[in-house]
């Protein structure tokens, strides 16, 4: 009975022992992994478009001045009434077209007044023009000559006069960017797993970056120029 006792002992305590041997041995291997798991790499891909502008917003001014408060604005209406004409005529529709009330400036309200002015009340006058149709808009600038034959001096030298070109459709350029900014992130990674005798895993970590954009050249502002940076971590195996 007593030496029966023992061998179930004893075949017990090797079963533990066997059980602990395979236990050691997984905890082991799933060490190692985790390990090979940390190594990774981090890279960023780089994605770039010209896109044509879709919208032009285009401030017409112009500035009169005059003595007689009366005749200014007369003047100020008619050749406001000339800008707005010859907009239509170019084929931009009222809704694209929008006056603003004539900023008036009284010199002599300053309380000196410089002898080399000749004109008391100086009239700033503003047109603006907010279109989709940006091509229609390129070719209508170089008419401008046509305001100047009506005695209408276009003012374009100031910040606030420049014409101002938007794009505003990035979500539909934003998929394939994306795509393109992941592709090249891929190239780099692949190129360093390569290089350190490696084999390139799963992404671990992507992070989209922002978008950007800008003019291509300062000749041709409606032509942007749209730019993501995408950072991306991979897991590197041996």
């Amino acid at each position: 009975m007593q030496k029966n006792s023992q061998v179930s002992a004893f075949i017990l305590g090797g079963f533990l022992c066997l059980g602990l041997i395979l236990l050691g041995n997984s905890i082991g291997q799933s060490l190692i992994q985790m390990k090979s798991m940390e190594r990774t790499v981090t890279v960023k891909g780089l994605a770039e478009q010209e896109v044509k502008a879709n919208i032009a917003i285009w401030p017409i001014r112009f500035t009169e001045v005059d003595n007689d408060l009366n005749s200014l604005y007369q003047t100020v209406q008619d050749k406001t009434d000339k800008v707005v004409l010859f907009l239509t005529k170019q084929g931009f529709t009222p809704d694209e077209i929008s006056t603003s009330l004539p900023s008036i400036e009284d010199r002599q309200a300053q309380g000196y007044v410089d002898p080399n002015v000749k004109f008391r009340y100086a009239a700033k006058v503003t047109i603006s023009l907010y279109t989709k149709r940006v091509d229609l808009f390129l070719t209508s600038r170089k008419h401008l000559l046509d305001l100047a034959k009506d005695g209408i001096a276009i003012s374009n030298q100031d910040y606030n006069s420049r014409t101002e070109f938007l794009f505003t459709e990035l979500n539909r350029v934003k998929p394939e960017m994306v795509q393109a900014a992941t592709q090249n992130a891929r190239k780099v990674a692949d190129k360093f797993a390569k290089d350190s005798n490696s084999t390139l895993g799963k992404i671990k970590k992507a992070s989209q970056g922002q978008f950007s954009i800008s003019d291509r050249d300062s000749n041709t502002p409606h032509i942007k120029k749209v730019r993501v940076v995408s950072t991306l971590t991979y897991y590197l195996g041996d």
